[in-house]
């Protein structure tokens, strides 16, 4: 199999120093942020849900699998894929998944614990830890080299105790996750505390407000940020905003805060 060298950039990327991942909903979106400099990108599954009018967490597989190709074909740079649950519960079938997530042309894949369910928001610690594992079991078998990231999303789905998530997330780490991530830690001891216990492995730490800066993070240790679907979130409140003015007002001021036809075009061509 012959080997994307976006993989072994992105891999070196993990290695040192600290570099921002921002997450792209298209391809347009995804050429721009190529545009702006930035070495890699990555897929926000609530982004990508909402291009087609939907909440987060209610695209298809196969929906998942177009939208990772469609965005890795796009770009030059390496692109990791926000594989949300990995579109199963059982380790096998989130081997499965896997197996066809790594063969769209990303570079890196993403695995969470969280079960969707409020009542239950985490899987059971050893069937989490054995879902990582038949990721990257899934990964070596491809050949790809392929980056996994192990996620643990207490702080996001109402189980906040940063005991409970460095377990999870060492655990993960000795299962075959390359790079760790709990969305939703924000405080300089929490993040501190996660990059220690996984050391010398990689985390991923999430900004999606104004509560920190990439020096901030890097001078912690962390070595990749992310917006998750805040980038979205940016463009629908500037959408939002014009076309509320129009609905309610009549008039059209804040279009001639947009910027100009040609200048769009441009980057396109």
């Amino acid at each position: 199999m012959t080997t994307d060298p976006r993989i072994a950039t992105f891999r070196t990327l993990h290695q040192s120093g600290c570099f921002v991942i921002p997450n792209p909903w298209d391809v347009g979106s995804a050429r721009l942020l190529v545009q702006l400099g930035f070495p890699a990108l990555a897929t926000t599954s609530s982004g990508f849900a909402w291009t087609l009018g939907r909440p987060d967490n209610r695209v298809t597989l196969d929906e998942a699998l177009g939208h990772f190709r469609a965005i890795a074909a796009g770009v030059p740079v390496p692109v990791n894929g926000d594989f949300e649950g990995g579109f199963a519960v059982d380790p096998e079938g989130v081997a499965g998944n896997v197996t066809k997530a790594v063969a769209t042309g990303i570079a890196g894949v993403s695995i969470e614990d969280s079960t969707g369910n409020a009542a239950d928001p985490l899987f059971p610690f050893q069937l989490a830890v054995d879902r990582i594992r038949a990721a990257r079991q899934a990964i070596d078998r491809s050949g790809t080299g392929v980056l996994l990231t192990g996620r643990s999303e207490g702080f996001i789905v109402g189980r906040p105790d940063l005991t409970e998530t460095i377990r999870r997330l060492t655990a993960y780490a000795d299962a075959g996750a390359d790079c760790l991530y709990a969305p939703g830690i924000r405080t300089p001891a929490d993040i501190a505390a996660v990059v220690a216990a996984v050391a010398p492995k990689p985390v991923n730490v999430l900004v999606g407000g104004d509560f920190t800066t990439v020096a901030d993070l890097a001078r912690t240790g962390v070595r990749r940020i992310s917006v998750g679907g805040a980038l979205a979130r940016a463009a629908l409140t500037g959408f939002l905003g014009a076309a509320r003015e129009i609905a309610e007002h009549g008039t059209f001021v804040g279009l001639a805060k947009s910027l100009p036809f040609a200048d769009i075009e441009r980057s396109f061509s």
